[in-house]
């Protein structure tokens, strides 16, 4: 794809405004040689070194994690993102989150790799000074030391900034001494190195500093007892009179909440990738095992209630990876856009993950949520067998849960979505006035049914355009009924969030079938286009029901039964065979024995 300039590179949050050519997405059907070659290398990796020691894993067995992450170190794997002076790969953000994808069916490792080279690593990159890139970023990349990232405590988990950890200077000025408790620290067991955040003396906001594991004052408490991602090293972290060098405060006095909410965005988006990851894998094997399986003299691959599940597996996944990829790429091309004005690379890819943040909450509720639901109804599939230990699905039904919290809770995100979208309106950064305002009076008019043409793709994007109207008519009539009561009716946010997210996806999905029919015509995308038509079929009904309950919550008389006629016109699709498309979509993912698509 040719570089993008600031003025034409997409902006986060328009896409509930603007249309997007299809031509102008990035779809994994045209990943490079190079990136395929990543993905094949991390999906063998997990092969040798992880799937089969699965178990050993969820024991903690004493440095076994270290190893692996060490043996990922020496394949170049953690350092992918990295700058090839601090001994990484310097590949993009796409190709980043490419291999976040193919490492995030690796369980507990997944996510020790994600806290290592994400949230641990990251802020590093992006704002250490030259020393201390020097000094940290070639041990961390080659795996000689681990990285942990602490900001949670006991009193302050999505309230991030209310954090009581204490940094003092030393009397000579040499040091910060820092006191406090952080909890939930992933990798916090073996770690070398912690981002830790702590407000300096009364400071209003979090300093972030970089601290070494040999700093005297570390204590850490026992690993915790976890429900699932048990391989995982989980601890508490005590810090007492833990004497840090003034050279190691990380970026200025009282940037640590930016620092925070800054590689959060990112850690957003990439635990889609990896959710992503993981609902392939167990959906492989929710086709594997229903091939196998036999009842009443037959696999159970052959009945329809289970190519249903085998299906709607499908679906859900294929329309994640459509919206996750469409952001990475808009991300990649706001990075190189403001690169292009001469602006620092770090800097760079920070603004531009900063710029879809709203995406980024949407993906990290959407990912995890999809993710939850493939597990569900793979342990379904297996049966019996999903509920014991000795089958796979154990393993990954109580892993998958946490991906739900991770990163800020689904709850937190969707309230984000909203809220970072009317900021940008407030601000003037993303015009919501103009077009709400216009699905108000267009209330008023005649509905337009279309002009009759039966060209492929029109009664998608006539559908994908009123759910966008039926996202503003709600979302504009909040904002102006409730006015500033609105932060605090979360029912009626999340419902309003739950609409930007299916509008999100369903839009991605259906440019990714465009461009994909353009590349190999429609007869080699008939399952693509089975997959796209029943996400948008089943998307209608989930706007009307978001939009109704949001109206119900905010609006009576008139202004409800008016409301709830334009919620209705804007999600009406024509009656579509979900039954038989879903049978197709089973019938190749049955004959491929695994996720195809």
């Amino acid at each position: 794809m040719s570089p993008l300039t600031s003025s034409d590179a997409a902006k986060g949050g328009e896409f509930l405004i603007k249309s997007t050519d299809a031509h102008s997405v990035f779809i994994p059907e045209e990943r490079s040689e190079e990136q395929q070659m990543i993905a094949q290398t991390c999906s063998d990796f997990l092969d040798h070194e992880v799937h089969p020691i699965l178990d050993r894993i969820d024991q903690q067995e004493e440095g076994l994690m270290q190893s692996i992450l060490d043996k990922a170190g020496e394949l170049g794997l953690l350092g992918i993102s990295i700058p090839e002076e601090y001994g990484g790969f310097g590949k993009d953000f796409t190709t980043s989150m490419i291999a976040t994808e193919a490492l995030g069916a690796g369980h507990s490792f997944s996510v020790a790799y994600a806290a290592h080279t994400g949230i641990g690593t990251l802020p590093i990159l992006f704002y250490a000074n030259d020393d201390q890139k020097q000094k940290y970023l070639p041990k961390l990349t080659s795996g000689e030391w681990k990285a942990a990232y602490c900001l949670t405590e006991p009193g302050s988990g999505s309230d991030a900034n209310s954090g009581k950890t204490k940094a003092v200077l030393s009397a000579d000025g040499k040091h910060y001494l820092i006191n406090g408790q952080k909890m939930w620290i992933t990798n916090g067991g073996f770690a070398d190195v912690y981002i830790v955040f702590a407000k300096i003396d009364s400071d209003a906001n979090l300093s972030a500093f970089i601290v070494e594991r040999a700093f005297p004052g570390i204590t850490l408490n026992p690993e915790e007892h976890k429900m699932g991602i048990k391989g995982s090293s989980t601890r508490q972290i005590f810090f007492t009179d833990c004497q840090v060098p003034v050279e190691n405060l990380l970026s200025d006095r009282g940037n640590g909440f930016k620092i925070a909410v800054n590689i959060l965005n990112l850690g957003r988006i990439k635990l889609a990738g990896a959710a992503l990851g993981g609902s392939k894998r167990v959906a492989t094997l929710s086709v594997r095992y229903a091939n196998e399986r036999q009842q009443f003299g037959r696999s159970i691959s052959k009945y329809g209630a289970i190519r249903h599940k085998l299906a709607e597996q499908a679906i859900r996944i294929y329309a994640c990876e459509s919206a996750t990829y469409r952001c990475s790429q808009n991300i990649e091309d706001a990075i190189n856009a403001l690169k292009a004005t001469g602006m620092d690379a770090a800097k760079a890819k920070l603004k531009g993950v900063e710029q879809f943040a709203v995406e980024a909450a949407i993906l990290k509720v959407h990912g995890s949520e999809v993710l939850d639901y493939v597990t569900d109804e793979g342990v379904q599939i297996y049966g019996g067998m999903g509920y014991s230990a000795e089958a796979p699905m154990d393993r990954s039904y109580r892993d998958s849960r946490i991906n739900r919290i991770f990163e800020g809770t689904n709850e937190i995100n969707r309230m984000l979505t909203v809220d970072m979208m009317l900021k940008r309106a407030m601000k003037g950064e993303l015009d919501l006035i103009g077009p709400a305002t216009a699905v108000a009076q267009q209330m008023l008019q005649i509905p337009d049914f279309g002009n009759g043409s039966d060209a492929l793709f029109d009664a998608e994007k006539r559908a994908i355009a009123n759910f966008k109207n039926a996202v503003l008519l709600v979302a504009g009539s909040a904002v102006q009924k409730l006015m500033m009561q609105l932060s605090k009716e979360q029912e009626v946010l999340m419902s309003i969030a739950d609409m930007l997210i299916d509008v999100y996806v369903m839009e991605s999905l259906q440019l990714r079938v465009e461009k994909l029919v353009g590349m190999r015509g429609v007869e080699a995308c008939s399952a693509q286009l089975d997959i796209m038509r029943t996400y948008l079929y089943d998307a209608a009904d989930r706007l009307h029901k978001s939009g109704k309950d949001a109206i119900n919550g905010f609006a009576e008389g008139d202004e409800q039964r008016m409301l709830l006629m334009g919620i209705k016109r804007y999600t009406k699709v024509s009656p579509f065979n979900a039954k038989e498309a879903r049978r197709r979509i089973a019938e190749k993912l049955i004959a491929a024995d695994k996720y195809c698509f």
